[in-house]
């Protein structure tokens, strides 16, 4: 029995309580992502996935307004402005910092909402 329309969505999968599959398959999202959100949720998921991107992010979720300027951002990382300017630009281009150019500095803030809504995809 195949999981997939003629549409080439998918079908709901009837299991019983007694079915290995009502322990082992149970959705991760409420709803099947399209392509589109797929690829923008892998955009998302990749930015995080690397150590340095989550910790800048977490300074950057840490500070009292929820924002910092690069270069506060160089010495608690370990890394050269260059590096981190290229960190912090994959993490605007995913749709979870904003970057606001003040004077020679770029200020960065988590865009509202942007990690409530990848959590949400993986909720259950």
């Amino acid at each position: 029995m195949s999981i997939y329309g003629h549409n080439g969505r998918v079908n709901a999968v009837e299991t019983s309580p007694e079915s290995p599959a009502a322990d082992c398959c149970t959705p991760l999202t409420q709803e099947v992502l399209s392509v589109e959100e797929a690829q923008q949720f892998a955009q998302l998921l990749k930015a995080v996935a690397e150590p340095t991107r989550l910790r800048l992010v977490s300074i950057i979720a840490a500070q009292e307004n929820r924002e910092a300027c690069v270069c506060d951002l160089t010495e608690p990382i370990g890394l050269g402005q260059p590096t981190v300017s290229h960190h912090l630009k994959i993490l605007v281009d995913a749709g979870i910092l904003h970057r606001e150019k003040r004077g020679v500095w770029a200020y960065y803030s988590i865009v509202p909402g942007s990690l409530e809504r990848a959590a949400a995809v993986l909720a259950p």
